[in-house]
């Protein structure tokens, strides 16, 4: 893929480069793993020449500093490997509307929102109109129109383009241009989730007379994935592959992008900067104190260090954390199934067989109940926070009508009612012979194992042995189904991680539950469904709202899946996660949405006086 070098953060300190003790500049693979003398004595001269001129006071700085610990590879928010190059592309690229933080459509190339009102979706549910936004530029003069929208349709969903954006948009039959400022959007089936092609970060337009050479499999090489042409706010000025940030006494090996203002944008007036640069390297704990220790930047991604130490940084009255929570619950998974048991083919895990301890809902209920969630929040300090849903996001979503409770004295009653009681004096419950003991598995992650640890001391307060099981995160994630120790596999009776929706429609999260969905052995264990959890109330459910296009009913369908759920005990939701990134405390206007890039809107982004 026609990508710049990826730089791995490596950071060197000033002295001990100025002393020769360590390589400064790039330390990059192959011909770049050692600079020449001379090299050196340029980034040095630099270096000097930095800390002897006279910066300008933030309050006047036209210039907006960006800092990801990981260093963007790439300019085309549709081959993105990941957040930091959706991050990147997104200050260029922009899509036809995107989501708030609480699920509203806002536009950017569109002139209005489609609804069953204005009659730009159809009622049948099967189409939309969108309307295009009059004399909009590409940032090098040419008009953008319909025809770059099917374009991209088109680019998109070209198996030999291999795009990152294709599962957006698998709901779609065609794409038409009815004329220069008019799109039409055809669904295979009746779609209540019309809203998401051409919306949020997979929405971003291409420009197809750029692309279009391209639309095949030498898209993977194409010159404009690092030349891109946009009609955001900002354009590509440069894109350095080596370059170097000075964080205090640290120099911080980066790539570094640097934007100018993009002269057709339509809102000149909303272009707060002269120049934005984003700078790529380091690790969360310097990006922490680039941002809010030194303030030598003025956003910072992703700052996944303990809270404490943020508070510590952030004491400088620099910069702040400017956290806020999006879909992502850490969850204690249970097993339905037996992961002990074996059908005649070998097959660990079955729907044959049920767990002999968890398929009892009274013992399902005196796990939540047994669990301190304000415990194990503590542990994330501002960045998590207790919860009884699993469905948290946007907040229309997150239902009223759960509650949890720690009450121990109520799970070993429970425990009680089901029949298991110590009836050796051991400390351990057992029924008919069998202890009730569980395995539990996580992946390796410090917090993981403190959250393990709370469980089960909680566990063993109500009369449950845990038997703990760390797995690398490698492992643990693996989508291979020929690797055992993985989450889909899960041979084990609890299991515990985080996710949620990736948009603000929640069907692709929700379909999790069904039983369709149940990874097994005849899917090659690619099914959702981890826990293996099968409901004909909520798959009933969930059908209604694969045709539901009334959007008031059909929240109140997610909102009573998430309920059942609870009611039942299938899944014991624990902490809801923060994003966490940082800002300089001049900088205004950030509005981040957990469904688009935190770029998104930076348009609207200052610096104050």
């Amino acid at each position: 893929m026609h990508r710049a070098g990826d730089v791995q953060g490596r950071r060197t300190s000033l002295g001990a480069a100025l002393l020769g003790d360590t390589p400064i500049g790039i330390a990059s693979e192959g011909a770049h793993a050692n600079m020449s003398i001379a090299q050196r004595l340029v980034v040095l001269a630099t270096i000097l020449l930095l800390a002897a001129v006279p910066q300008p006071s933030h309050s006047t700085d036209r210039t907006l500093k960006l800092l990801l610990w990981q260093a963007p590879s790439i300019l085309n928010p549709h081959l993105a490997p990941g957040v930091k190059d959706q991050t990147a592309s997104r200050i260029i690229y922009e899509p036809l509307a995107s989501f708030d933080s609480e699920g509203h459509l806002v536009t950017f190339l569109a002139a209005d929102v489609p609804s069953l009102t204005n009659g730009q979706v159809a009622k049948d549910g099967r189409s939309v109109i969108w309307k295009l936004k009059p004399n909009v530029k590409w940032s090098d003069g040419v008009a953008f129109t319909a025809r770059d929208v099917v374009f991209t349709y088109s680019y998109i969903t070209n198996p030999d383009v291999g795009s990152s954006s294709v599962g957006t948009y698998k709901s779609v039959d065609k794409v038409e241009a009815l004329d220069d400022l008019t799109v039409k959007v055809t669904f295979k089936n009746v779609d209540p989730a019309w809203a998401l092609p051409f919306v949020g970060i997979q929405g971003t337009i291409l420009p197809e007379h750029v692309f279009a050479p391209y639309n095949n499999k030498a898209a993977v090489d194409a010159p404009p994935n690092l030349k891109p042409i946009g009609t955001g706010p900002y354009r590509l000025k440069e894109f350095r592959t080596e370059d170097v940030l000075l964080i205090g006494d640290d120099v911080v090996n980066t790539v570094k992008i640097i934007y100018e203002p993009n002269p057709e944008y339509r809102d000149r007036a909303r272009q707060g900067f002269d120049e934005v640069t984003l700078q790529g390297g380091g690790d969360a704990k310097m990006a922490a104190k680039a941002v809010l220790g030194t303030g030598v930047v003025d956003y910072a991604w992703n700052l996944q260090i303990g809270d404490a130490e943020l508070q510590e940084q952030e004491a400088k009255h620099i910069g702040k954390v400017a956290l806020y929570f999006g879909s992502y619950v850490e969850r204690l998974m249970l097993n339905f199934t037996d992961p002990n048991r074996e059908t005649s083919d070998g097959e660990r895990a079955s729907l044959q067989f049920a767990n002999p301890i968890l398929a009892d809902a009274k013992v399902r209920l005196a796990l939540a109940k047994a669990v301190d969630r304000n415990k194990i929040a503590a542990l994330y300090g501002r960045t998590g926070r207790p919860t009884a849903n699993l469905l948290v996001a946007p907040v229309l979503y997150n239902s009223r009508n759960t509650t949890w409770e720690f009450d121990p004295d109520k799970a070993r009653a429970l425990l009680d009612e089901a029949g298991w009681r110590d009836t050796n004096g051991d400390g351990i419950r057992d029924k008919s012979g069998l202890p009730l003991t569980l395995l539990f598995q996580t992946s390796v992650n410090a917090v993981r194992q403190k959250t393990q640890a709370i469980i089960a001391a909680d566990l063993a307060a109500i009369g449950i042995k845990v038997e703990d099981k760390q797995i690398d995160s490698s492992v643990f994630f693996s989508p291979s189904p020929d690797i055992l120790n993985t989450s889909q596999h899960f041979y084990a009776d609890l299991e515990e991680f985080a996710t949620g929706n990736k948009s603000p429609d929640p069907g692709s999260y929700m379909v999790k539950w069904t039983c369709a969905e149940a990874a097994q052995k005849s899917n090659n264990w690619s099914g959702l469904n981890e826990s293996r959890y099968c409901s004909d109330k909520y798959d009933a459910l969930f059908r209604a709202s694969e045709t539901e296009i009334d959007p008031e009913k059909r929240i109140g369908l997610f909102v009573e899946m998430n309920d059942l759920l609870i009611a039942d005990s299938a899944v014991t939701p624990i902490v809801e996660w923060a994003n966490v990134p940082g800002l300089r405390n001049d900088i205004v206007g950030f509005d981040p949405t957990p469904w688009d890039s935190e770029t998104w809107n930076i348009a609207d982004w200052r610096r104050t006086p």
